[in-house]
């Protein structure tokens, strides 16, 4: 079992940032690629940024690339989103997940095996 608790979402006006964390405990957090999700009010989940074990690899929805950083600290067993000129667009529950499976970097929430319980974010305009 992986055990995952988002942090660091919170209410910031359009062009502000905020930066999320994502802390695992259980199983070695370091053998798994982490990807950070999010949901809009009756809306489907969405890929936003997935990040390899390593931290070499990284992938990211057209949506936020360039305005949006994933990282980690494997000795911190924690993932990072750094987000910055943001939008109202990007208000959304975001999600971080861990794909215990090997395989190339993906977007699809099925391959995704534990999640954490989110964390709201609201971008006002």
């Amino acid at each position: 079992q992986v055990q995952l608790v988002e942090s660091g979402g919170g209410l910031v006006q359009a062009g502000g940032s905020l930066r999320l964390s994502c802390a695992a405990s259980g199983r070695t957090f370091s053998n798994y690629a982490m990807g950070w999700f999010r949901q809009a009010p009756g809306k489907e989940r969405d890929f936003v940024a997935a990040i390899s074990w390593s931290g070499r690899s990284t992938y990211y929805a057209d949506s936020v690339k360039g305005r949006f950083t994933i990282s980690r600290d494997n000795a911190k067993n924690t993932v990072y989103l750094q987000m910055n000129s943001l939008k109202p667009e990007d208000t959304a529950v975001y999600y971080c997940a861990a794909d215990v499976s090997i395989r190339p970097l993906n977007s699809d929430s099925d391959k995704y095996t534990y999640w954490g319980q989110g964390t709201q974010v609201t971008v006002s305009s």
